[in-house]
C-alpha cells in the first residue's frame, strides 16, 4: 500500500487508474534513495519532471514497468475503493540503491513526457539493485476510504 496519495492525485486516483482514455496506462518508476526528498516535499509535485527537479533522482537502469491488470474495485462493506495491478519483476536489476517507487498516469503511453505523467501513489522500498530478479507483489497500491 501507498506511503502517501500525491496532493495532485487526491480523489482522482480510481478515476485515472481506470484507464479512461484510448493510449492511457499507468507506469511503476523507481527513485534512488540518494537524495529522495521527504514526504512533504514530495506530495506537492504535480508531474513526474517535478518529482525529478530537485535533488531526487530516477533510478533509471532498473526501468519502468508498465502496470498491466489494473483493476478498480468498490468495496460497500468497507465504504473504500481499492486499487490493484498485476505483480511486476525486476530482472537482472542493477544500479544505484533504490528508495521508493512512484505509480504514476501517463494519458498517452505512444507520445507522453515525463512532463505528461501524473505522480498518483508513492510507496517506500529499501533496495539495492544486484544482479538478482526481484519479484514486487502490488496489493491494492491506493485504497481511499469515504469521509
Amino acid at each position: 500500500m501507498a506511503t502517501f496519495t500525491f496532493n495532485v492525485a487526491l480523489g482522482r486516483v480510481a478515476h485515472y487508474a481506470s484507464l479512461p482514455a484510448a493510449n492511457d496506462g499507468l507506469t511503476l518508476v523507481a527513485l534512488e534513495a540518494s537524495g529522495l526528498e521527504s514526504d512533504s516535499v514530495l506530495r506537492k509535485k504535480t508531474t513526474l519532471s517535478d518529482v525529478v527537479s530537485g535533488a531526487t533522482n530516477e533510478q533509471v537502469t532498473v526501468g519502468r514497468k508498465a502496470l498491466t491488470g489494473v483493476t478498480v474495485t468498490v468495496n460497500h462493506s468497507l465504504d473504500r475503493v481499492e486499487v490493484d495491478a498485476d505483480n511486476v519483476t525486476y530482472t537482472s536489476p542493477t544500479g544505484n540503491p533504490v528508495g521508493a517507487l512512484v505509480i504514476c498516469y501517463d494519458p498517452d503511453t505512444t507520445t507522453g513526457t515525463d512532463a505528461d505523467l501524473i505522480p498518483l501513489t508513492k510507496a517506500d522500498l529499501s533496495w539495492s539493485p544486484d544482479g538478482i530478479s526481484l519479484p514486487l507483489t502490488i496489493a491494492d497500491f491506493f485504497r481511499g476510504a469515504s469521509g
